[in-house]
Formats: structure tokens, sequence, C-alpha cells
């Protein structure tokens, strides 16, 4: 019988910074903790401001506000992608860190515990609180207030379907967006967890070769891999991105190097100076070039083309869409774009190359916002759609206060509500699924 370790649980509740934990990942997770809030909040309350809105006509100050800051500050598109590459970034570091069977078995069996209690008990808050009572609310508030924007949850019929639901968010390998448990969400967005879970195990499939075999010979491949995975359109480019990405972090120096510059050479032809020396191109320029024209792609969609968010997808993804092959494509999928992709690598070219970068997100208020980056994830859309309308139906219909006071008061009432909840919830669920999770690792080989 395993006995309750007090101290080992307080480890991962705030585990000990290692050599290679790189905590500036948790701060850039924290960040995707505020955005998320804040697309969940505005799709919900105030659409038209919200990034490729179903809503693209309201008041001119959200259109406004829409077209100069949703690509920067809450991009839904953004969010998923910059998800799964920091999931692949991170989850290799144990097993780079020591490249041994038992830290990958126990990767494999404790990251699919530590996923699925939390998220079991999430869906059965959902199957709780989503009542018919509580969708006919919710039907009423997208109605009166015209919102295209946001989904209305499917409610889960009974406890079988809930268990089900619970069962396909860990074994759906495509399709990821068109299953039970994601429409029984709010914003219907719990597929990601599905994705983040079935693209881990891409990750462990190539990390395991990694110690065996050239950097050269890694990096070259992991290019063809990109391009094939762009081209079939899966999750997949993004992954070994972000593997590519921590192996070069961990095993290439990619710090040392990118500082000094990029070499302009190809082979044995080498562009060099008057003393000899290759020529360099700044690190900050690369990274700079993609994250600009990342973000260029994305207010040309948002602000001047929106007829051509979906262009530049289906030119790769298109030839599965015909011939009965994937005609549901749009529905059951959510695209890995090439902006977003861009955008994400720019940043990480330059955050894994400047230490400032690194110590700016290594405060303690984004530290503490990505270790609990799961529970709010879980939590907050909830809360936002039984509690957030209330209000906001209450303050417009018997109170008379404007739309925008309203809006005000209700995001006001979300964060006091979410932030209490998030924290009960990492506390009692999602740190003791992590305990149990290493725990039972030790029961079964011990």
């Amino acid at each position: 019988m395993v006995e309750l370790d007090l101290k080992a649980l307080r480890k991962h509740i705030v585990p000990p910074p290692t050599k290679h934990e790189q905590e500036y990942l948790i701060g850039f997770r924290g960040i995707l903790v505020i955005q998320a809030f804040l697309w969940m909040f505005l799709q919900t309350f105030a659409p038209t401001t919200v990034y490729v809105s179903g809503n693209p006509q309201g008041p001119l100050g959200q259109e406004i506000v829409r077209k100069v800051l949703s690509v920067l500050f809450w991009n839904e598109y953004f969010l998923y992608g910059a998800i799964i590459f920091l999931s692949a970034r991170s989850i290799a570091i144990p097993f780079f860190r020591d490249p041994t069977a038992p830290v990958i078995a126990r990767s494999l069996l404790t990251r699919a515990l530590q996923l699925c209690i939390p998220v079991a008990i999430c869906l059965a808050i959902v199957k709780g609180s989503m009542t018919t009572g509580t969708l006919n609310t919710i039907w009423r508030f997208k109605t009166s207030t015209n919102n295209n924007s946001m989904p209305i949850p499917n409610q889960l019929p009974s406890t079988l379907a809930y268990w089900n639901s619970v069962f396909n968010l860990f074994w759906t390998t495509h399709g990821f967006r068109a299953q039970s448990g994601s429409y029984a969400f709010p914003t219907q967005t719990l597929w990601m967890i599905n994705a983040v879970y079935i693209q881990s195990y891409t990750v462990y499939m190539i990390m395991v070769i990694v110690p065996h075999t050239r950097p050269q010979w890694r990096v070259q491949f992991g290019i063809l891999f990109v391009i094939a995975a762009w081209w079939c359109n899966s999750w997949a480019w993004y992954t070994v991105s972000g593997l590519l990405m921590c192996d070069m972090v961990m095993h290439m120096d990619f710090k040392q190097n990118a500082l000094i510059g990029i070499p302009v050479q190809f082979r044995g032809l080498v562009w060099r100076s008057g003393n000899g020396q290759p020529r360099r191109i700044p690190t900050w320029l690369v990274g700079g070039l993609l994250l600009v024209g990342g973000l260029l792609m994305q207010y040309l969609w948002v602000a001047y083309r929106p007829d051509l968010f979906d262009a530049e997808w289906r030119i790769h993804s298109n030839p599965y869409t015909t011939a009965g092959l994937d005609e549901n494509y749009k529905v059951e999928h959510i695209s890995a774009r090439d902006d977003v992709y861009l955008t994400i690598l720019g940043i990480f070219t330059l955050l894994e190359t400047y230490e400032v970068l690194q110590r700016a997100l290594q405060n303690k208020f984004l530290l503490y916002l990505g270790r609990r980056a799961l529970s709010y994830f879980l939590l907050q859309s909830i809360f936002a759609y039984i509690v957030g309308i209330r209000v906001y139906e209450s303050l417009r219909t018997h109170h008379g206060i404007s739309s925008g006071g309203s809006v005000m008061v209700t995001l006001i009432t979300c964060i006091v509500v979410t932030v209490p909840a998030a924290e009960l919830f990492h506390r009692l669920i999602v740190v003791p699924s992590r305990y149990l999770s290493h725990n039972f690792y030790e029961f079964i080989t011990s």
C-alpha cells in the first residue's frame, strides 16, 4: 500500500526547478491562460471583438478593437497552435535530461492519468450543471444578443454517454472536434485535450531515437516531416517543430549558436566578410521576420480580406475534401494554420535566444497562472455560461444597465468566481491526480 507522503505532495504543487525545466515555458503558458480567458469571455459577451467573428458587423468600437487588438491578445487559432507546440516543446524535457527506459515509461503512464482525472471531473461538472433550464437560459441569451459566435453546449443524455465521452477524448485519433465530450463543453474546445494527448505519442515515438542519431540528420528529417505533415494538414507539423526546438535547445547549444548569428553558407559555399569570417544573419532579424510575417497575414484576414481566411490551408488540404474523402472537414476539424505557425516559430526563435525575454516570462504572476493552466482551461467557460450569462441578463433585463456596463460587471464577476474555483480545482484535483499517477507508477514497478 502506498503511503501518503505530504512532502512529495508539496513537490507536485510547486515542483522545484531543475537544470532543464526552463521555467520561462511555464510563464509562456501563463500568457496563454490570460489570452484564453479573454477570448472565451469576449466571444460570449462581445463577439464582434473576436478574431474571425461570427458577428463581423456590430458596434463600431468593437469592430475597431477586433481589427487592431484581437490578433495579438485573444486569437483563437494562435491559442490552438501555441498549446500544441508548447506541449511538444515541454514533454520531452525529462527524457532528454535522463534518456532511460524508466523515464519514458513514467511519462507514458502518468500523462494519461494527469489529464484523464481532471477532464473526467470537469465533464461531470458540465453534465451536472448544464441542465435543461440552464441550456434554455443560454439559448435565450444567444438569441436576444444575436450572438452567432458562441456555441450552445449539447446536453449529455445519460451517465453512459458521459463515460463514453470521457473515453473518446483519450481514444479518438482524428476528427478531434466532432465528439460529444467537446460538444457538451461550453465553447466546445475540449477537443484540445484530445489533440494534445494524441500528439504526445508522436513526441514519444520520435524522442526515443534522438539520443541515437546525428543532430544534423534530426534537423534535416525533422524539416521533411514538418513539410509532409503540413501537406496532409495534420497537427503533427506543430508537434514535431516543438520537439525539434526542444532538441536543439538541449542538445545543439541553440542559444549559444543563435547569439552569434546564422552563417550564410550552403555545404561548401560560404559568404565571407573581408576578414575571412563567414557573414552571419542576426537571429533577431530571422525571428522578427517570421513573427511579423505571420502577424501581417493574420491582420490581412481580419482587417482587409476575411474572405481569404480559409484559402491558405485549402491549398494543401482541399484534395482530401473532395470525392467524399472528408466532406465534413470544417465541421470536424480545426485547421493547423500557416500564419499562426510562422508567428509561433518567430516567437520561440526569439524566446530561446535572448535571456531578457526568458527572465520576463519567469515572473511570479505568470508562473502562478502557468502552473494552473489546466484548471483555468477546464473551469473558466463553465462559470461564464452558468454564472456570467445570468448576471448579464439580470443587469440588462431587470436593472436596465447598458450593454457595456453589463459586460464590465459580468467580467468582474467571472474573474471573482473563476480565480478561487481554479485554485481549488488545482489543489484538490490536478495536484492529487499528479501525485496519484506518480505513486501508481511506483506501485506497479516496485
